[in-house]
């Protein structure tokens, strides 16, 4: 992220949070591992096939978690002065929600796009070109899964459900859950809570538990293994986090007929 970037380049986060900001806008999409950002007081994860929007001279912050990959595309207005359609390309684009989950087609044509420019990282030529298809793909991305009006409108809990099952071992919030179903997360929170009846973080919870309790009963896992398969920070939280939720121990547990 130095002064004049390249329109766009693959790159990884260190492991130490920094924040800046800058007079352009750009979109950072998740090709490796994890990192974490916070846009405007919003933090989410972003792994493979998630991103974020960051508009300009907007604060953020982010690192990376581990092992990371990510394409970032930087939109300093001058790159594309005369060309009308791009500018209002990439207006509609940041009037939606800041993080976003992108579908398989999506995700393919990106990850070789990204091949690409990590093949030949000093050509600004292709940088530049591979930036013009990439806002091409998210325009057409997002104009393909357009939030649907809310009236009458259920949830499909076989992706929430899936999305779930793919990254149970890492955190997921509430905004994840929302890109996975392309709605705004304030819109995806009010009908999840209708349609399920308890809170999206609730019914995570719930899905650790089940998968915990599995792994108990029919694996030879550690509870220290159990804790960090199921996305429990430590193997102390997963236990307390068990027994409050069970009223027994997982140790206990485990012998229980």
């Amino acid at each position: 992220m130095a002064a004049t970037p390249k329109v766009s380049e693959v790159i990884a986060l260190p492991r130490q949070q920094l924040h800046h900001s800058h007079d352009y806008k750009q979109v950072v999409i998740g090709l490796q591992g994890q990192t974490e950002f916070d846009v405007g007081g919003r933090g989410s994860l972003v792994g493979p096939g998630q991103g974020c929007l960051v508009a300009e001279s907007q604060e953020h912050a982010f690192t990376g978690v581990g092992r990371n990959e990510i394409l970032v595309i930087n939109l300093p207005f001058q790159e594309w002065a005369g060309q009308a359609l791009m500018h209002e390309n990439i207006s509609q684009l940041f009037s939606r929600e800041p993080y976003f989950q992108l579908d398989t087609h999506a995700q393919t044509l990106i990850k070789a796009l990204s091949s690409e420019m990590i093949a030949n990282p000093s050509d600004r030529l292709l940088s530049r070109a591979c930036a013009d298809t990439l806002m091409c793909v998210l325009h057409r991305h997002f104009r393909d899964h357009v939030s649907p009006r809310r009236d009458g409108h259920r949830l499909n809990m076989d992706i929430i459900d899936r999305y779930i099952h793919q990254h149970i071992s890492r955190k997921i919030t509430v905004a994840q859950l929302a890109g996975s179903v392309f709605l705004a997360e304030s819109q995806f929170h009010q009908l999840f809570k209708e349609q399920v009846g308890t809170t999206p973080h609730q019914y995570v919870l719930e899905k650790r538990f089940a998968l915990a309790k599995q792994l108990i009963k029919e694996s030879e896992l550690t509870m220290a293994q159990i804790a960090d398969s199921c996305g429990f920070s430590s193997q102390s939280g997963f236990t307390n986090a068990f027994s409050r939720y069970f009223g027994v121990s997982p140790a206990k547990f485990k012998i229980t007929p």
